[in-house]
């Protein structure tokens, strides 16, 4: 019989994703072992038939649907229970795009609760690598109104009314519901986003899937979505070492890096959600009072909400916190 004190911060297989425009850097930079041209990998996840399964200590081999049932408030706190229930609200993923992905938009809460039953998508990108001239498509170049997309999509223009946007390593982007988007090629990404999986695509490069067939587009689908008015994505934030600073917050989640250059307590009494960590850089030992774990760059761990302190042990490390206000 597992009792509530097993507990303890819990890392989870990824789910790694082939995709037509993926390819090796997930293998290359954070070890996942994946076999062919990987886009994505889902660190952890409570999306239907791709939910997350531990990989560590006694609860190694439960999925996290499992853990929600037993564990309740336990591992993502009473104000996330209430709301969700044993349903995990974000879905965590490391994405590596060799080709661009295809122009697409998310719809919100409510379009999504009308039409399937689901969570709408906000989501947030942080950049952990790019190569020379790599971009993300963010929205539109001039003033938009439905009549004029749907101009341009009628005469095979959607690429030249799209704004495309220069990266850089570190950069950092919320994309509300209805923000047309798209991630360039030679793009290295961690995505934190709504536990959702509803994509309208809207353009796809005339590229063909991994299987030799034509992907569905949903235009019709999308138009309702298309915010033509959608503002600014970009964050601004500061940095520096050993205190958490803010990247990001929205309605949903919110995100903070937090770099160490040595051994560091977190303490989350203040906190009433679980934690994410998304290691960026360099290697750590988390550790609570009965038990301890390491973490390398590229790997996801989730601290349960019961947890209200953990330690780091490291000379060098960076992270993306991330949790529910």
């Amino acid at each position: 019989m597992i009792t509530i004190s097993t507990l303890y911060p819990l890392k989870f297989e990824p789910i790694l994703k082939e995709k037509v425009w993926g390819g090796n850097k997930l293998n290359t930079l954070f070890q996942k072992e994946a076999i062919g041209e990987i886009g994505e990998s889902w660190e952890i996840s409570g999306v239907n038939e791709n939910v997350s399964v531990v990989s560590n200590g006694s609860l190694k081999g439960k999925s996290l649907n499992w853990l929600l049932e037993v564990y309740k408030h336990k591992l993502v706190g009473r104000k996330v229970y209430r709301h969700f229930g044993n349903t995990f609200p974000l879905l965590f993923k490391l994405i590596d795009a060799c080709e661009d992905l295809s122009v697409q938009v998310h719809p919100d809460d409510f379009l999504a609760k009308k039409r399937h039953n689901s969570f709408g998508k906000t989501e947030m990108w942080y950049i952990l690598d790019v190569e020379k001239e790599g971009r993300l498509i963010l929205g539109f170049n001039e003033k938009m109104s439905q009549k004029k997309y749907l101009k341009a999509l009628s005469e095979n223009r959607i690429t030249e009314i799209l704004k495309s946007e220069p990266v850089k390593k570190g950069d950092a982007f919320i994309l509300k519901p209805g923000t047309v988007h798209a991630i360039g090629a030679g793009v290295l990404l961690a995505e934190i986003q709504q536990t959702s999986d509803i994509t309208y695509r809207i353009y796809d490069w005339e590229r063909p899937d991994t299987n030799g067939q034509m992907r569905q587009l949903h235009t019709d689908l999308a138009l309702d979505a298309i915010d033509f008015n959608s503002s600014k994505t970009k964050l601004e934030f500061s940095e520096e070492k050993n205190i958490p600073l803010t990247i990001g917050t929205t309605d949903f989640f919110s995100v903070n890096k937090l770099i160490l250059s040595q051994n560091y307590i977190r303490n989350f009494e203040v906190k009433t959600s679980f934690t994410v960590y998304m290691c960026l850089e360099g290697t750590a030992i988390i550790e609570t009072d009965n038990y301890s774990e390491e973490i390398i760059k590229g790997q996801t761990i989730l601290i349960p909400a019961q947890l209200t302190e953990i330690k780091f042990n490291t000379n060098s490390a960076s992270f993306l916190e991330v949790y529910i206000p």
